[in-house]
């Protein structure tokens, strides 16, 4: 048996303004029918034309968008857990955990300690204005 699949749609401009949404308020607490108003969309159809066109669901979107925003803040900062689950939109402490193990398969506490060392590595190995440059670091002072 054959499984048919549809080719992945080519995103408009409506869909272009939901992930402008998504990608510069992620942080804040979103739900997909805010989103869907901005792309001009009832809530159902923009599902399934988001999912469509990227392959993913909004919310699935929103939550990698959100995860990947807390490993930079886990590498590159000292913020406790808790602050750095609020401050990428997360309303709690759990359901962030486990989320973020699900897609990185550590816990966010497990994974700085990786990503700090992996950060601390390469900092060793490549000039500091590369770094900066390349948002690896935050900060570029000529004395390092």
């Amino acid at each position: 048996m054959t499984v048919k699949t549809s080719p992945v749609s080519k995103p408009n401009a409506h869909l272009s303004t939901a992930l402008t949404v998504m990608d510069t308020t992620y942080e804040q607490p979103l739900n997909i029918e805010q989103i869907a108003s901005h792309a001009g969309f009832s809530h159902f159809h923009f599902i399934r034309f988001f999912h469509r066109t990227y392959g993913i669901t909004p919310h699935q979107y929103l939550t990698r968008k959100r995860i990947q925003q807390a490993q930079r803040l886990l590498a590159l900062s000292e913020l406790p857990v808790t602050e750095i689950c609020l401050a990428v939109g997360f309303q709690s402490l759990g359901s962030f955990s486990s989320l973020y193990r699900r897609q990185t398969g550590y816990s966010p506490s497990e994974h700085r300690v990786r990503l700090q060392a992996q950060q601390k590595r390469l900092e060793q190995a490549a000039p500091s204005c590369f770094l900066f440059m390349y948002g690896q670091i935050e900060q570029f002072s000529r004395s390092q």
